[in-house]
């Protein structure tokens, strides 16, 4: 009997896949301590990067179906 794979959920909130099978991920430190940074650098924060493509055969195993 087969199973199915289970998709890491916590990775399925944080990642998501576009039309050409790119992960695409949300930038880091957004969150806080935000008065020090520029302006400029805030709002570049607010656009998704792909993930980095060392990373990405690691990411589709725990993301089986997505």
């Amino acid at each position: 009997m087969q199973h199915k794979m289970k998709t890491n959920r916590s990775a399925a909130k944080r990642f998501r896949v576009t039309g050409t099978g790119k992960l695409m991920r949300n930038k880091a430190n957004k969150r806080h301590i935000l008065t020090k940074k520029s302006t400029k650098r805030k709002r570049n924060l607010r656009q998704p990067a792909s993930v980095d493509a060392t990373s990405v055969k690691t990411m589709k195993k725990i993301l089986p179906y997505i």
